[in-house]
């Protein structure tokens, strides 16, 4: 697929002076990537308007909603804390496939890198990390549900392979799914809790995805 970021502007949605929170477009890298083509990028185009900006953490290039970025490097390290510590609550919404049985749920399935077919991951009993996503159903018809997705832990690729793994995958998952189900992947961050890295005041963002 080729790669074509988006060329809309920046979306803030809170900006002070240690942190700053975006709603990212699907289909921009959050950093840069490899290979000349994958340097524009959510980070280096917020660097311009703010260039003390840092990244704390990261969505999938073809995941939209809310990041926060941090202002400078000791807000970076208290932020990454935050994030290492599980202490930041991130809530996604997302369109899968078919209808589910249960109003919610968990899903504990360890996840691995699947190297041979990298940038793939897959479920791995043996070597997988442990990996935990609550869900609850939004609403559901015969083909696909609305899903509220809570990731108790953060790796790389786990609401994709969790919700493939059981059978109900991410519209537009071009990855782990049926690409062509959907125009782009329908997975959006859409809240975002934590203490301020700064003063401790809590905070919470919330962000409604398009579709």
């Amino acid at each position: 697929m080729d790669y074509k970021p988006p060329s809309l502007p920046i979306d803030i949605i809170y900006a002070d002076d240690f942190i700053i929170v975006v709603n990212k477009l699907s289909g921009l890298l959050a950093v840069p990537g490899r290979g000349i083509d994958k340097q524009d990028c959510l980070s280096l185009r917020l660097q311009n308007i703010f260039p003390d900006a840092l990244v704390a953490h990261r969505l999938d290039m073809a995941t939209s909603g809310l990041m926060v970025f941090a202002r400078g490097a000791e807000m970076q390290r208290r932020l990454s804390q935050l994030f290492y510590l599980h202490a930041v609550e991130k809530r996604y919404v997302a369109l899968v496939t078919g209808k589910f049985e249960v109003s919610s749920g968990e899903i504990n399935l360890p996840i691995a890198a699947d190297w041979p077919n990298r940038p793939l991951h897959k479920v791995n009993f043996e070597s997988g990390k442990a990996s935990q996503t609550h869900f609850r159903i939004l609403s559901s018809n015969n083909t696909c549900s609305r899903v509220e997705l809570e990731p108790v832990t953060g790796r790389t690729h786990q609401l994709r392979v969790h919700m493939a793994a059981i059978s109900h995958s991410i519209l537009g998952d071009a990855l782990y799914g049926d690409p062509v189900s959907a125009s782009c992947l329908m997975l959006h961050a859409c809240s975002l809790s934590f203490s301020h890295p700064f003063n401790n005041i809590p905070l919470h963002f919330v962000c409604d995805p398009t579709f």
